[in-house]
This record gives C-alpha cells, structure tokens and sequence, in this order.
C-alpha cells in the first residue's frame, strides 16, 4: 500500500524536518508544495529526495495566505499522483493512529481493509504555557506536555482518504473535510497533534506577518479568528488550564474547547481537583 501525505508549507524550518521523519517513520511517503517560503524550508527537505519525499513542486506566492488555491492545488494532486491512500498534512501536525496500531500505515491498512475509504483525527493542540513559554530548538514532540483537546464540531479533521476515480473536495468544508461520493469513515478516530506554535515569538510571526484573502475572509467566512490576530491579545495558558499527556496512549477528551484561547479568548477555569472527575477516553 502507498500512502502520500499532501504537505503544503511556507516558512515551517522549525517543524519540516521533525515532520518528514515522522511520516517516514510511519510509513507515509511525501509531496511537498512549496508556497513560496524564504526561510530554510526547502533546502531541509530536498535532502529527503529520494528518501520518503516523492516531489517538490511550488505554487506562487502573491503576498498573501490563497488558502483556496491551496487546497484546489491539493485536489489536482490528489487525482494525479500514484497512491492508494492520501492524507491532507500541515507541518505543525504529528498524526498517529490509535491502538493497538504501530503506525499510521499499519492504522490504515486496517481500515481499508474493513472496507471503509476515509479516516477522522481527533485534535489536541499543544502549546506554551506561561511556566515553559518557548520550545523554540527543542524536541517539542518530546518535551511539550500540555495539550487541549480542540472540537468546534463532530467530524472536522477527516483528512485521509482512499484514492479512487471519483473526485475529492477539499475546499467545500475549508480544508476541514474530504468530500466525495460514497465516503465511508472508518468508525474509530485517529490522533493528531497539533503544535501550533512553539514560542510567543513565534505564535506573533505565525500570525501577525500573515495577510489573508480578503475575499476568503468576507465571503466565504474563513480565517476570521487568525484574522483579526492582535499579538497584544496573546494569553499564554498555565499549565493547570491544560491536560497533560499521559505515557500509556490516553487522551483526554473532556471539556473540549471551540475556540483557541491564545488569540485573546478567556480561558476556562479548570474544577479543583477532586471536584469533577473527568472523562477519559481510552481507544
């Protein structure tokens, strides 16, 4: 089984390398869509050429974030490139399957062979906190501990797919969700980690240096929240507003948030200890 993730970057030195090994860690080969980064971004991946990274192609950049372009772009490879299964990555991301699967390709296979043709992740968003606020040079994958687990909505991260004749739809759901006819989601949940960011610093350059569509933003109702990022806004959590992960695969699913709170959003108060139990999910 060949399994390509769709990668799509712009300025992402500080993830792309632990990104790739990942994937090829889990079985997952890569093409990469360059949108015109100026940092080291490219120059760390060509060294995967021929090692888990089937291609480099770019697609312009004109001075702002087209992420419609982006994801009509994904749809054209997704029917072009060889592959029996495809997923939709962003670099900050690190995509797991559930136990008792090993790896990704592994979680796959099985679901392919049940006979279902899509995948939903669950996401838990890992971030500084006011007591650790930079990773910046760190294994983040190693030393972040804290995550929240982010839910706006049932089924908004359904983002591998098996290849088949029949087109796909990113752009339809805002990237959110792969759409096609017959889809048939595979009824166990996947995990992604999503490092958002890995400092302040960064978290104002990820956001404040991005301009937006602004015909994404006012007709098709995307991006608002990043949008109107204000870095004076930025609310780093403490750590007991956060989750912590556990070392036995355990993801705590409770009190999920809709809204991510470090562009200025108040935070929840957590229950004192004791107060509430919470509900743990165990795959």
């Amino acid at each position: 089984m060949k399994i390509v993730a769709l990668l799509t970057v712009r300025n992402e030195e500080l993830y792309i390398e632990r990104c790739i090994n990942h994937l090829n860690s889990q079985g997952v080969e890569v093409y990469l869509i360059d949108n015109g980064s100026t940092d080291d971004t490219v120059n760390i991946a060509k060294k995967y050429l021929g090692k888990g990274m089937i291609a480099i192609e770019n697609i312009p950049y004109n001075g702002r974030f087209e992420w419609l372009q982006i994801l009509r772009n994904k749809e054209r490879l997704a029917s072009e490139i060889e592959a029996d299964w495809l997923i939709h990555y962003d670099a900050d991301e690190i995509r797991e399957a559930p136990p008792p699967y090993m790896t990704l390709r592994e979680g796959i296979m099985e679901a392919d062979k049940q006979g279902y043709n899509a995948i939903n992740f669950d996401e838990f968003v890992f971030i500084p906190t006011k007591e650790d606020g930079s990773f910046e040079g760190r294994d983040y994958l190693k030393e972040m501990k804290y995550y929240y687990f982010f839910e706006q909505r049932p089924m908004t991260q359904i983002k591998a797919w098996k290849k088949s004749a029949k087109p796909v739809s990113l752009a339809t759901s805002g990237g959110h969700r792969v759409d096609f006819e017959g889809r048939n989601i595979f009824p166990v949940n996947f995990i992604m980690r999503h490092y958002i960011a890995l400092s302040i610093r960064h978290l104002i350059e990820k956001y404040s240096t991005r301009v937006y569509s602004e015909k994404e933003v006012k007709e098709r109702g995307w991006h608002k929240d990043r949008a109107g990022f204000d870095p004076l806004k930025i609310a780093l959590p403490k750590k007991e507003q956060l989750k912590e992960i556990s070392d036995k695969g355990v993801w705590d699913r409770s009190d999920p948030w809709n809204k991510h709170k470090f562009l200025g959003f108040s935070y929840p108060k957590r229950p004192k200890p004791g107060k509430i139990k919470p509900k743990i999910s165990v795959i």
